[in-house]
């Protein structure tokens, strides 16, 4: 940690913030941190994204330089060095959607539409080329994660994965496999912040949009309705579903399938890497977010067109009740 500091002192020197003060502002499931930068009046932030890990800090700047030649929110790139692993990004501010939604609620919907808003403005242009495109077997792997780590560390057994990752590839292959948009995979109200000062779609800052790769229209939207770590309303919910297919010209009852699907795939994902988290990160919080996580997976499970998918779960997923979640936290490593 110590050489890393030094070597984001070298290049902010470099950058000509080598003065700056400096401020520790987030970190997140990942190796990746963020530090404020004061220089006088001027402001910036710096991303330390150490080289080797999931994140390409050259990603970043190539989705942002998309982003905004859309005319979107993204930070502007001031100076970079993609082999050390650091940025100098353009300081958005603090008013993330969480820490506005947790202060006002009501505001949920105000927030929201615009925040959809933009979903349909990124989808309707063409994708950057040579972005990840997975296939439906590809994302059913991604939700064997719930098998993996969620029912090993709740259980001591590992089922037999080939009945669930069928189900849920064939789950994929029936409503969730049509053609490709660009998605960002996280986005939700952690990585969105308002900007009131802007016109437009411009009013929603984005962050955290490095793994964008393409993916199914609806994935984004599940991403920011279904969010892991607040409660979205049942009627923001249901509007913005109704907003995002009327404006993208979406069948209602075949995205309504879209969207459970994916919203489930995502779901049993979620759990696995939350608990990956507790037992190799040494992150033992994300377990807190395990009860709603399984409560929107129910949801999604719930739909008429995943009755396979759900009968499966039923037999293999245990809920996480409060003694299996101790039980995994049990398992947690030590703290690094």
């Amino acid at each position: 940690m110590a050489d890393r500091m030094a070597e984001a002192g070298r290049f902010l020197a470099l950058a000509g913030w080598g003065a700056a003060e400096r401020q520790h502002l987030a970190g997140d499931a990942s190796d990746r941190r963020y530090e404020r930068l004061r220089a006088g009046a001027a402001t910036a932030v710096l991303m330390d994204n150490p080289p080797g890990g999931a994140d390409d800090p050259a990603a970043f700047v190539t989705m942002a330089r998309h982003l905004r030649g859309l005319g979107l929110s993204a930070p502007a790139v001031r100076v970079a060095d993609t082999d050390a692993g650091f940025l100098l990004l353009e300081d958005l501010g603090d008013d993330l959607y969480a820490r506005l939604l947790e202060a006002d609620p009501a505001r949920e919907a105000e927030l929201y539409a615009p925040a959809v808003d933009v979903l349909c403005h990124l989808q309707a242009a063409p994708a950057p080329p040579g972005l990840a495109d997975l296939a439906a077997c590809d994302w059913a792997q991604a939700a064997g994660f719930a098998l993996d780590w969620y029912a090993y560390a709740a259980t001591g057994e590992k089922p037999a994965p080939d009945r669930f990752l069928a189900a849920v590839q064939s789950a994929l292959c029936v409503h969730a496999d049509g053609p490709r948009v660009l998605i960002l995979r996280d986005y939700h109200a952690e990585n969105l912040l308002w900007l009131p000062g802007r016109d437009g779609l411009a009013r929603v800052g984005l962050l955290d949009f490095q793994l964008g790769q393409m993916g199914q229209p609806g994935y984004d939207l599940v991403s920011l309705l279904q969010d892991a770590r607040r409660d979205v309303s049942a009627e923001t919910e249901a509007a913005m579903i109704a907003r995002f297919a009327a404006t993208t010209g979406a069948a209602p009852e075949g995205f309504a399938a879209q969207y459970a699907t994916l919203g489930a795939q995502r779901a049993l994902r979620i759990l696995g890497i939350f608990v990956r988290l507790c037992l190799v990160a040494a992150k033992p919080g994300y377990l807190r977010l395990i009860p709603r996580v399984w409560r929107q997976l129910q949801h999604n499970l719930a739909h008429p067109a995943l009755a396979d998918l759900r009968a499966v779960c039923e037999d293999l997923l245990p809920a996480p009740t409060p003694d299996i979640l101790s039980r995994i936290e049990s398992q947690c490593s030590p703290s690094r």
